[in-house]
C-alpha cells in the first residue's frame, strides 16, 4: 500500500497534521508521522519518528538543540535528522509521498529535505507563506515541489482549513499511490532508470526569445529516437538541468539559451550561478552551445527595473518582465566566462553562432541590435576556445529555420 510521510512540528501543528494523517488514511493510503518540532512536545498524535529519535538521527540530542542559543541553530541541525530519516525510508522502499503542514519553520524544515528527494517523488508543502507574497525559491529550489496556500495560518481545524487539508490529503494520496504503481518492484532486477534510458535523452535550454527554433528542433530529433527534455533558463531551469546531469539522466546538452550566464554577470532575475555549465563538461557529455540570450538581463515589470539599469535600452516582454540590454563590457564578460567553461570540457563541444542576433531584440533594427558588440563577441569566441572545440557561425538569425537546422546538424553529428 502507499504510504506518505507526514512531517509536521507536532508541539504548534500537531492535531492539524493528525487531521491530514486522517484524511490520507481514509483514501487509501498508510502514513507514517515524522515530529520534527524542537521547543514543548507533540500535541494531538503520537509520531512514528518522535523528536528525539529525530534529533538522534542529527548526530545531537534534543536537549543539546533547545539550549542551542539560537532558533535557527536548532532549526539546522534537527534539519539534518529529518533529511536522514527521509532518505533512509525513500532506499527502503517504505515511502511512496511525503507532505507537511507548516508555517515558516515547519515549512524550511520540510523544504530542505524535499529539495533532496529525486524528481518525480510526490512532495507537497501547504503553508501560509505560499501566497506569492515570498520567493518560493527557497521552498523549492530545483525539484517538483508542490506548494499549496493555506490561506488561513495552520492552527486550527475549521471550515476554511479543513477544505484546504482535504484537498491536500487528496493531492498528495493521489500522487503517491500513482507513484507506488509506476516505482519498480523489489525483485526488479532493472532500475527505472535504466528502463526508461532505452532512447537516448538530450537536455536543452530554452526562454520565450528562443521557443521557435527550439520547437522546430524538437521535432526532427524524436524522429531519429530521442528524448528531448527542454529547461525554462530562467535562474532555476539551468541548475536544474546541471543537477540532473550529474545523476546521469542525459547523454548530451544543447545550450541553446544562456540568458543565466547573462544574469550570473550582470545580475537581474535570470542568474544561473557560477557553477552554470560545469556539469555537462565534468561528465564528458556531447555540448552544442549557442551564445542565445548573451545580450540581455531580466526584471519585472518595468516600474521594478532598477534606477541604475532605466537609462538602457529595455524591451516590453510581458507585464510582468522587461528585458535590459547589456553594456559591451557585460556581454563580452558573459562571452568570456563561456570560453573559460568550455575550455574545461572533458568532452566534444560545439559552439554555432548566429551572425544576425542572438535575440528577439537582436536583429537590425531591434532595441538590442548592437553588431559591433556582437563582433566583439565573436572574436572574443573565436580566439579564445580552444582548437578542438568546433566553431561554426551560420548567415541567420538564432530563431530562423536556417540557424536552427544548422544547430541541429551539429547535434546529431556529435551524438550519433
Amino acid at each position: 500500500m502507499a504510504t506518505v510521510l507526514l512531517i509536521g512540528t507536532l508541539d504548534t501543528k500537531g492535531p492539524e497534521t493528525a487531521y491530514l494523517r486522517d484524511r490520507v488514511c481514509a483514501l487509501g493510503c498508510d502514513t507514517l508521522v515524522l515530529d520534527s518540532g524542537i521547543l514543548g512536545e507533540a500535541v494531538g498524535l503520537e509520531a512514528d519518528f518522535n523528536r528525539r529519535e529525530v534529533a538522534l538521527a542529527a548526530g545531537s540530542n534534543i536537549d543539546a538543540l533547545r539550549n542551542a542559543g539560537t532558533r535557527g541553530k536548532a532549526v539546522e541541525e534537527m534539519l539534518k535528522g529529518v533529511r536522514s530519516i527521509t532518505l533512509e525510508l525513500l532506499s527502503a522502499g517504505r515511502i511512496h509521498g511525503v507532505a507537511s503542514l507548516g508555517g515558516a519553520e515547519g515549512a524550511v524544515l520540510a523544504a530542505e529535505t524535499m529539495k533532496v528527494l529525486p524528481v518525480g517523488f510526490p512532495k507537497l508543502i501547504v503553508s501560509p507563506v505560499a501566497s506569492g507574497q515570498r520567493r518560493f525559491g527557497p521552498f523549492v529550489g530545483t525539484k517538483d515541489v508542490l506548494v499549496m496556500h493555506s490561506v488561513v495560518d495552520i492552527l486550527g481545524l475549521n471550515e476554511v482549513s479543513c477544505s484546504v487539508f482535504d484537498n491536500a490529503a487528496a493531492a498528495i494520496a493521489g500522487m503517491a499511490k500513482a507513484y507506488e504503481f509506476r516505482a519498480p518492484q523489489p525483485a526488479d532486477p532493472q532500475p527505472t532508470e535504466t528502463k526508461n534510458r532505452l532512447r537516448k535523452s538530450l537536455a536543452a535550454t530554452m526562454l520565450g526569445n528562443t521557443t521557435r527554433p527550439l520547437m522546430h528542433i524538437k521535432p526532427k530529433l524524436e524522429a531519429k529516437g530521442f528524448d528531448f527534455v527542454i529547461f525554462h533558463a530562467n535562474g532555476v531551469g539551468g541548475p536544474a538541468m546541471e543537477e540532473l546531469i550529474t545523476q546521469d539522466f542525459f547523454d548530451a546538452v544543447l545550450d541553446y539559451t544562456l540568458s543565466e550566464v547573462a544574469g550570473e554577470i550582470a545580475g537581474g532575475y535570470h542568474i544561473g550561478g557560477a557553477a552554470r555549465l560545469d556539469a555537462a563538461g565534468q561528465a564528458g557529455l556531447p555540448q552544442v552551445i549557442v551564445p542565445g540570450c548573451l545580450d540581455f538581463i531580466v526584471f519585472g515589470a518595468k516600474h521594478e527595473v532598477p534606477e541604475k539599469f532605466r537609462d538602457r535600452p529595455s524591451y516590453y516582454h510581458n507585464p510582468e518582465f522587461t528585458l535590459v540590454r547589456l553594456t559591451r563590457e557585460e556581454q563580452l564578460a558573459a562571452t568570456l566566462f563561456l570560453v573559460e567553461k568550455l575550455n574545461k570540457a572533458r568532452g566534444p563541444v560545439a559552439v554555432v553562432v548566429p551572425l544576425r542576433g542572438g535575440s528577439i531584440m537582436d536583429i537590425e533594427g531591434g532595441a538590442f541590435w548592437e553588431p559591433e558588440t556582437n563582433r566583439l563577441c565573436r572574436e572574443a569566441l573565436r580566439e579564445g576556445l580552444h582548437s578542438n572545440i568546433r566553431y561554426r557561425v551560420v548567415d541567420a538569425h538564432i530563431n530562423d529555420n536556417a540557424f536552427a537546422d544548422a544547430v541541429l546538424e551539429e547535434l546529431l553529428r556529435i551524438v550519433i
